[in-house]
């Protein structure tokens, strides 16, 4: 593998660059009335850039992981295909599996997977290497949302801080819950198909285009279905470390218009 094509590529460090941003600008922007429950604009602010950026960040260390795994697992097409330098630019398609998922995440607050990186699965060693390809995405957010957590732990920073790096640790949790599911279209199948009946497989193939957006519109529509979602969501993101009570105060900063 050439040295260059695992180094990270502008328009992802533009990207975490952002998100920086938006931590300086909650760094200055600390002032009384945010314990009032109103957070001052410059927290509003920098609070929607640091979680919105940083979802963007988590979004290309997602497909990375898919890329990562299945190039050690024998698939060198995705070093051709720019896949391993971070470059949303490379993704099979960087509207939907990027921007559309950031616009879903600010308006409606549900960390919307992107399938972005084509693998040759048939280039693959074995059908394990096949299921850890599709495991290592989801992995990636969970790994990353303990990583935030870890960092409010040790660094200690101030609320608003915490408040945007909990509340962005919550929707890698979410994003991680959301990706595991055995429905076809999301990494929790693709971990299970390998080893699935040719009739099952075929079965996935047909659904995949329609189950995200039947799940995603019960998510949305009923109740119940959100209610056991946000419940485990807490559940793994409580394990994990994660604090509650900083998630609700990022949420609140983020949210602003609401």
């Amino acid at each position: 593998m050439q040295r260059s094509a695992v180094r990270p590529s502008p328009v992802f460090l533009a990207i975490l660059a952002v998100a920086v941003l938006g931590g300086v600008l909650i760094a200055f922007g600390t002032d009384d009335a945010y314990w009032e429950g109103n957070p001052p604009a410059m927290i509003m602010a920098g609070t929607f850039l640091l979680v919105l950026a940083g979802w963007g960040v988590s979004l290309c260390l997602h497909e990375f992981g898919h890329a990562i795994v299945a190039y050690r697992g024998g698939d060198r097409e995705v070093y051709f295909k720019g896949y391993l330098t971070l470059d949303p630019r490379r993704y099979t398609d960087p509207v939907f599996s990027l921007v559309l998922p950031l616009l879903i995440l600010a308006i409606g607050g549900i960390p919307l997977p992107g399938g972005a990186v084509w693998i040759n699965h048939h280039a693959l060693r074995s059908k394990k290497i096949d299921s850890m390809v599709s495991l290592a995405g989801p992995l990636s957010n969970l790994v990353l949302g303990g990583l935030l957590i870890v960092s409010v732990e040790v660094f200690d920073p101030s609320v608003p801080i915490a408040g945007a790096l909990s509340f962005l640790a919550m929707f890698q949790v979410m994003a991680f819950v959301l990706n595991i599911l055995p429905i076809p279209g999301l990494d929790g199948w693709g971990a299970l198909e390998p080893h699935l009946s040719y009739e099952a497989q075929r079965f996935g193939a047909k659904a995949r285009p329609w189950a995200p957006l039947i799940l995603f519109a019960c998510l949305i529509g009923i109740p119940g279905v959100s209610n056991v979602f946000w419940s485990i969501s807490d559940a793994v993101y409580s394990a994990v470390g994660g604090d509650g009570y900083l998630s609700d105060v990022g949420n609140v900063a983020f949210f602003f218009w609401r």
